[in-house]
């Protein structure tokens, strides 16, 4: 499955909302699998200096991470289909 990125702004001083965010969009992309739609959160990476996070999910179309992220409540600034080093082209 392709790797795509979502960008969303946060507080540098509000750490504990890059951790409810996380596990939000963990949990909505659970669901949306579980529903049949696959969906798997990879991970996050905060840049406190610039008040941007990056969420790294799987799906088979942007479109399930839209899904994901509006479920989660996770504001999409930006969505971007990546490549990711060591997990190649489809994870």
């Amino acid at each position: 499955m392709p790797d795509f990125l979502v960008e969303l702004y946060l507080s540098r001083t509000d750490l504990a909302a890059v951790e409810r965010r996380a596990e939000r969009a963990r949990l909505a992309a659970e669901a949306l699998s579980r529903e049949g739609t696959p969906v798997r959160y990879v991970g996050s990476i905060f840049m406190p200096e610039d008040e941007t996070c990056f969420l790294l999910y799987e799906a088979g179309r942007a479109q399930d991470v839209e899904e994901a992220a509006r479920r989660a409540a996770v504001p999409v600034e930006r969505l971007a289909e990546v490549l990711t080093e060591g997990r190649g082209p489809g994870g």
